[in-house]
């Protein structure tokens, strides 16, 4: 049976819960679009058994552990490794040659999900030579998320699909190479990940924490509206480095943002971007 849509009176719950869950634990999905939030707690509802968003409100102030398992609704964890090949290749062709010139790079993977894209831009580092020298920081609000990540253990079944995208972003070794068959899925080399910094951080809340020459941030801001697009681009503004580069989802755009004039295209097809500057 299909999830039963949320109809117009559920819109002040709904604002409530957002609010409730900020208050309660500080995590801010206020600015999040309307349609999409929706979406995501009529699911929940069906899911955890609840009549009303309202009930729903009730049961996560008094218990964290079922606001984590709500949370899980409303983050969408969901990613491929290597998704959207031509952003990875447009990666390899146009952003790597320039932070090859860096004598270290860091680099921002925010909104990180279960991991697959912090495999992914590790992979394609070690290929360019430049793993050793280069430090990552995946983000993300949701801890269940994080801890997925830090394992790196990856559904056996999706490796097909994982394999076929690294292929077309230009991969130069064989995929198989970089994990076993373990634990009933694929387990991906745990040296990719030794300069790897796992945390939680918030776009909707939290501050610049480091200078970065690269920010990956793709299918994220989709969820947002459009303040909270501005907060994340101007973040993002700050911690890049003098004409850093910026990657964003194939959805996504900078051309209607306050900091629209922050940034210039460099592959516009695939939404990479550069720091504007002279």
């Amino acid at each position: 049976m299909p999830d039963k849509p949320l109809t117009a009176p559920v819109d002040i719950e709904l604002r409530l819960l957002m609010e409730a869950i900020y208050q309660q634990y500080s995590h801010d999905f206020r600015d999040y679009a309307p349609a999409s939030l929706k979406r995501r707690v009529a699911q929940a509802l069906a899911q955890l058994g609840l009549p009303t968003v309202s009930s729903l409100q009730e049961r996560i102030l008094r218990d964290p552990q079922f606001f984590a398992r709500l949370l899980q609704y409303l983050t969408v964890p969901v990613s491929d490794m290597f998704r959207d090949p031509g952003y990875y290749l447009a990666l390899r062709q146009q952003v790597i040659p320039v932070l090859r010139t860096y004598p270290s790079i860091k680099i921002w993977i925010a909104g990180c999900s279960t991991g697959e894209e912090v495999f992914s831009m590790a992979i394609l580092l070690r290929e360019e030579q430049l793993l050793p020298r280069s430090i990552i920081y995946a983000t993300d609000i949701n801890p269940s998320s994080l801890d997925k990540a830090r394992a790196g253990i990856f559904p056996q079944d999706s490796v097909r699909q994982y394999t076929a995208n690294y292929q077309r972003a230009g991969g130069t070794s064989s995929f198989s190479d970089y994990y076993t068959a373990a634990y009933g899925g694929a387990l991906f080399d745990k040296t990719l990940c030794e300069n790897v910094t796992f945390a939680d951080h918030s776009l909707a809340t939290d501050s610049v924490f480091a200078e970065t020459q690269f920010i990956s941030c793709r299918n994220v801001m989709i969820y947002f509206n459009r303040a909270l697009q501005d907060r994340a681009l101007g973040l993002f503004a700050d911690s890049l480095s003098h004409r850093g580069f910026l990657g964003l989802g194939s959805k996504e755009s900078i051309d209607f943002s306050a900091h629209a004039k922050s940034f210039e295209p460099v592959v516009k097809a695939e939404r990479i971007f550069r720091k504007a500057g002279v």
